[in-house]
């Protein structure tokens, strides 16, 4: 199934119903940690919408994770919110029952300046682990965020500004799809450059089928004035996911914040949207607004890649002919997150050897005899095959070089085993990435998150 999707101004209030803000209050304090030299850049933001929504969230599932996460996963139970409050400049991470009365105070301000019940507001956070919320700047920025709230495309990229950390543009998109005899609109935004590689889940806990590898904060908020009932909206969002932030990787590091977050206030006036209705045409529907959710998270999580710290290449790696498909996944993880492999790209080296190495080590059954690895232009449909049935293949070394000193390029690679299928997402690994992320305690404005 395939639907043209008419992207759209507006991101998060694309959507009916739906106001944001983002203002300035000085959480990171001026002058300390990765970021600072965006100067008064707004750090805080709200998006709110006028009726009580559905809503459904994915959250990392690192063993350790912050306390806004912990308040999110516990009131998503109830599947109802009406506005997010999010900050950057601090994680509110390993801070402690501190740090989850600061979350809970968060959600209560918001709450009691747009009379909304405490319950309905959630909140996340982004920036450096280990250091207590500046309470008061913080209240002072909801009121003035509040203050703020509006439907234009300004105010929209004022939040999408907001929840920047050492990210260098803001990240955002718009679509509207017709369902029935409804016009749809699915907005969203995130952030995310560094400690990038989520493993989300609804309930913040790893599932026996996660590949066991670990993965600065992604964090994604999405608005849909689609009306959509709880169960169909939780479905929706875990396969978007699935197919796009569960698939990026810029460091391999897994953050203790990830978060994405859906709200629908089913304001489109559409019939509430079932994939479980024993209706042809409401499953249908149901299957153009997945489509148009995948699109959007997609989009979204590719952004995060391409805008990775010190990031010069962007990399898809293709992985089929697996024993099955959470082979073909831990396949694809391994080249993706391989230091060595990540570091040759850098180069322009196609060293296929480390992939083969990466491959070798990974959790996915791999006879080595059986392995095709190839390259190619993401413009260009022909693969280059640099490694056939586990043998070098007689292609000058310059023409892989040539394939691989592009800015985006594809990498194939056919265990030959089974009919297992996966990919995924990945950036090099540069100088400056070292250099971004090492910081020197004598400079406190070196020190990351």
């Amino acid at each position: 199934m395939s639907h043209n999707f008419k992207e759209i101004e507006g991101s998060v209030v694309a959507p009916k119903g739906f106001k944001a803000s983002g203002v300035f209050c000085d959480i990171k304090r001026l002058g300390t940690g990765k970021g600072s030299e965006k100067g008064q850049k707004p750090d805080l933001a709200i998006i709110a919408s006028e009726k009580p929504c559905v809503a459904a969230g994915m959250f990392t599932t690192n063993q350790v994770c912050a306390a806004p996460v912990k308040l999110c996963i516990e009131r998503m139970k109830k599947g109802v919110a009406q506005a997010i409050v999010a900050n950057s400049g601090n994680a509110n991470a390993c801070t402690g029952e501190q740090g989850f009365r600061d979350a809970c105070e968060m959600a209560a301000e918001t709450a009691r300046l747009l009379s909304l019940k405490p319950e309905h507001v959630l909140v996340a956070s982004t920036g450096r682990i280990g250091v207590l919320m500046p309470m008061e700047n913080v209240k002072n920025g909801i009121r003035m965020a509040v203050e703020r709230l509006s439907d234009t495309v300004a105010s929209a990229d004022e939040a999408a500004t907001a929840i920047m950390t050492s990210d260098t543009r803001p990240k955002k998109i718009a679509v509207e799809v017709n369902i029935g005899n409804s016009v749809i609109k699915i907005g969203g935004i995130c952030k995310g450059a560094g400690m990038i590689h989520p493993g989300m889940s609804p309930d913040g806990k790893r599932p026996a089928s996660m590949p066991g590898q670990l993965h600065a904060t992604m964090l994604c908020f999405i608005t849909t004035d689609a009306a959509i009932e709880r169960d169909s909206l939780r479905k929706a969002l875990e396969e978007a996911v699935a197919g796009s932030f569960n698939k990026i990787t810029v460091d391999g590091d897994m953050s203790t914040n990830d978060t994405v977050i859906v709200l629908a206030n089913g304001m489109a006036g559409n019939m509430p949207l079932n994939h479980r209705s024993r209706s042809k045409e409401m499953r249908e529907q149901f299957a153009i607004f997945q489509e148009a959710l995948n699109h959007v998270c997609l989009s979204l999580a590719k952004m995060i890649v391409l805008d990775g710290e010190g990031v010069s290449r962007f990399v898809t790696i293709y992985v089929e002919g697996a024993k099955n498909d959470f082979q073909a996944d831990a396949a694809a993880r391994a080249v993706a997150n391989s230091v060595l492999v990540k570091t040759s790209w850098c180069g322009g080296d196609p060293n296929w050897g480390r992939i083969m190495d990466a491959l070798g080590y990974s959790n996915a059954t791999v006879i080595e005899e059986k392995v095709d690895i190839g390259y190619s232009n993401p413009s260009n449909p022909q693969i280059t095959w640099a490694v056939k049935n586990g043998s070098p293949q007689p292609v000058p070394f310059e023409e892989l070089c040539k394939v691989v000193a592009e800015k985006e390029f594809n990498i194939h690679i056919n265990l030959n085993i089974g009919k297992g299928r996966s990919y995924f997402y990945s950036a090099d690994l540069t100088e400056e990435y070292v250099d971004f992320n090492k910081g020197n305690v004598s400079d406190p404005k070196s020190l990351g998150g």
